[in-house]
Order: C-alpha cells, then structure tokens, then sequence
C-alpha cells in the first residue's frame, strides 16, 4: 500500500457506473488523502441525468463537455488534458482515473512515467492495455456498498438515539427534544473491513488508530458518538462475532488492534 499524501480523482461519466461511486471512493481513501474529485460529461444526455444528485452529495466538481459531432463525445480528450495540466502543477502524488475505456492508455502511461502513482478503476472487461498501464486497478464489481443485513447487538437494535456514555445522561438535546435516529452502522462494518484488508500487519491485525484515520478520510463526518460508543474500540468489542480485538503493549502505553472475523 503506497503512503499518498494528495490523490486527484478524474472519472469518466459516459464509461463507468454511478452505482458504485461513493464506495469506490471509500477504497480510494485507503490510498490516501482525495484532494481533488472531477467527473466529466455531456450532462444534457439523457443517461447522465441521474448523476446530479450523487455529484452533489459527494462533493465532486462536475466539467460540462459538449459532444462537438453527433454521436461521438469528447469526454476522454477534455479528462486527459486536464490531468496533464494537473501534472504539470506537482501538486498531486496519484491520479485515480475511473472508466473501463482503453482509449486511456496512453494518459495513464504517460502520468505514470512522470512519477506519479496511477490507480484506475473499471469493470473486469476493461482492456488490459489500460489494467497494465496503471500501478493499481480496482474492479468495480468487487468494490461493494455495506450490506444489507449485519449482525446487531440485541441492545442496539434500531436504537432511537446513541446510548449514554454517562450514568444519568439523558437522551433529549439541550432543548428537551429527542436526539435524532442513529444512522444505520452498517456503513461502518464495511469501511472497517477495508481498513482490515489494507493496512492489517503479518499478523492479520490492523491498528485502531491507523482505521480510525481512514474512517474519518473515506467518512468526514464519522463520529462514534453518532453509534452510541465513545470510542472506536468500544464500538469493535460490541460486535465480537464480528472482529476479535487485541489490546498489546506498545512502549509505554497499550495499543488497540482487531482484526475481521
């Protein structure tokens, strides 16, 4: 796992699939710090309409690109110089490019060759000429959302609000009202298991604190708080059939690991 400090992330709209944005950015995260997220598209198509929502939720910048000849777009091209003008800025250590198009290739050689880390991101058709260009590839079809079904402790199952941290703590706002639903924790099984398998050590553990930096890069608002657990390691002892946790004496005080079940 290369240690990347600033990742930009360029995806191709008219060749990859909506569906699996957000948890394709989850595995990015383990790379590094995104800094920049562009997508590209004639976003007056028809079949790009349902990106707007997803593009603004997730926080990517959208680049209009007209299509100058009927039936052939100019996505790649406006994609392309756009990463060499990136290049050119030394600002980034890695270029995430996200389509299934070979007409790649040559862009991600040529980043490559600059130094720069390049990781694409496609389905498992995509030519291989484009899959060897790259130092890193991620198939889609491997990259998942969380599951729909986890196991959830008895006493935490569709909670109305966090549980208290504190004998007496009470669960209303400062107002008296009640503290909004807790999120489903779903979300937060799956990003751990990605921490698990990219940064877990020859033991198969990973460090908490070393997970808990890449919740907050791939999820910027996590907080354990929002479960109902003060702290990441009191949310993984909950779920024991789930992660086996370690506590390990590091120096002069104790480190946290845990490793997926």
């Amino acid at each position: 796992m290369e240690n990347l400090q600033k990742i930009a992330v360029l995806i191709d709209a008219d060749n990859t699939q909506l569906s699996k944005m957000e948890a394709l950015l989850h595995e990015v995260s383990a790379y590094g710090r995104i800094v920049l997220k562009k997508a590209y598209g004639n976003w007056k198509k028809p079949a790009l309409k349902n990106w707007e929502n997803e593009v603004k939720r997730l926080a990517i910048k959208a680049e209009q690109q007209f299509d100058y000849v009927a039936g052939k777009n100019t996505t790649d091209i406006a994609l392309s110089i756009d990463a060499m003008d990136l290049l050119h800025e030394r600002t980034y250590d890695a270029f995430v490019l996200v389509s299934s198009d070979s007409d790649y290739t040559p862009l991600a050689i040529r980043l490559r060759e600059s130094g720069a880390y390049i990781i694409g991101a496609g389905v498992t058709t995509t030519p291989e000429s484009f899959k060897n260009a790259c130092d890193d590839f991620i198939l889609l079809e491997y990259v998942s959302q969380a599951e729909d079904e986890e196991e959830v402790p008895a006493d935490r199952q569709a909670p109305e609000a966090p549980a208290p941290h504190a004998a007496g703590q009470k669960q209303t706002d400062r107002r008296g009202g009640k503290q909004p639903s807790a999120p489903h924790i779903e979300e937060i099984h799956n990003l751990l298991r990605i921490a698990w398998d990219k940064f877990q050590d020859d033991e198969g553990f990973v460090n908490v604190a070393s997970a808990g930096h890449y919740l907050k890069r791939a999820k910027p608002d996590f907080n354990c708080k929002t479960y109902g657990y003060a702290k990441l390691s009191e949310l993984l002892d909950a779920f024991p059939k789930k992660y086996r946790v370690e506590r390990k004496v590091r120096g002069s005080g104790t480190a946290v690991y845990y490793k997926c079940l």
